[in-house]
């Protein structure tokens, strides 16, 4: 199974470069199923029913998510089982949403799990480690090989840990968050394709897809700056990796992706 992920998708300017950069990566990967995280698509944080949707013309087949899949009409796109999107399946027991899905591909099966970091969050989510077991264990009942995992962490040291804990249980640890691509694609002993971050889909000349003269002006004056998503755009990155899954679920190849596209 060939699988191309897209890291990020931050705002109006990632939006836009994803939908011009689809058809190019398309024709050159050939990819049997495109997933990308969505949870900064509308204007930098949450989702809404149309940003989804111009995504999913676009050629996007399914959407992860992290910390901020709740905000606009993220949690009522979660209550929708029509809608490819996921939040991490680490929350509290009985949070709306599912945290993973399985996904018919052609004549093969692929399940998509979204998991969330603990380490600098304000938030005291359930254990992924944990929680990855217990994914792991009923998804082996089902007889579904191919996993791929999205982890949206702070840390990187988290981030390794659980690529190093789910090696040879599942096909691809991908993390996603910090929007700082990191160069250590690999794919490790037991067939585990990772790496700590995938990046961002968004404006070059910004800071993770922000204004960034606001959020510089925010580090002097060590006081609250409101720093907005910038909608204008000339250059924007395209980030994220391929993938190809052998049947056994094993990983054969990982390839990271970083482009510039530019405004037409």
């Amino acid at each position: 199974m060939k699988i191309l992920f897209f890291a990020d998708i931050v705002a109006r300017p990632g939006r836009e470069a994803v939908e011009l950069a689809i058809p190019k990566l398309k024709n050159k990967y050939k990819p049997d199923i495109i997933i990308a995280n969505g949870e900064n698509i509308a204007h930098g944080t949450g989702l809404t029913g149309e940003t989804v949707e111009k995504l999913i013309k676009s050629g996007v087949d399914f959407f992860t998510s992290g910390n901020h899949v709740w905000k606009k009409q993220g949690k009522e796109l979660l209550q929708d089982k029509k809608v490819p999107l996921i939040r991490p399946a680490n929350y509290p027991q009985g949070v709306i949403g599912d945290g993973f899905r399985i996904i018919n591909v052609l004549t093969q099966r692929i399940a998509v799990v979204s998991l969330i970091g603990r380490t600098f969050f304000k938030f005291h989510y359930d254990c992924p480690f944990r929680e990855a077991d217990k994914i792991i264990d009923y998804l082996e009942s089902q007889g579904c090989k191919t996993v791929f995992v999205d982890f949206h962490c702070e840390a990187t040291s988290e981030a390794k840990a659980l690529g190093c804990y789910l090696d040879g249980k599942v096909s691809a640890v991908i993390g996603t968050h910090t929007h700082i691509q990191t160069s250590d694609e690999q794919i490790m002993k037991g067939k585990t394709a990772y790496i700590t971050d995938a990046g961002m889909c968004g404006k070059k000349d910004s800071i993770l897809g922000r204004n960034k003269d606001e959020v510089i002006e925010g580090f002097l004056k060590q006081e609250s700056v409101d720093s907005d998503w910038d909608t204008r755009w000339k250059k924007a990155l395209i980030q994220g990796v391929f993938l190809e899954i052998d049947k056994k679920g094993r990983a054969k190849k990982i390839q990271r992706i970083s482009q510039v596209i530019k405004n037409p």
